[in-house]
């Protein structure tokens, strides 16, 4: 994950999802119909990172915009 902007912040719930779907859209990406965990791997991969989200159990990406809904233990 690329390091977080310093204008974004963490999003949970509702926001992420929405977020997400943005994402997508920007990416052009077709989100609709999509739980938010494969929505999410398919923004990941698309940016080029690994489709980790709620797959891994610790991160070293304190940046990663997707970390609080993830539920993976931060590592330093």
């Amino acid at each position: 994950m690329a390091p977080k902007k310093k204008t974004e912040k963490l999003l949970k719930g509702s926001p992420l999802a929405a977020y997400a779907r943005k994402k997508a859209v920007n990416l052009g990406l077709d989100g609709k119909g999509i739980k938010l965990a494969e929505l999410v791997w398919m923004v990941q991969e698309k940016e080029g990172h690994a489709s980790c989200f709620k797959r891994e159990k610790e991160c070293v990406h304190t940046g990663c915009c997707w970390q609080l809904s993830c539920g993976a233990k931060m590592r330093a």
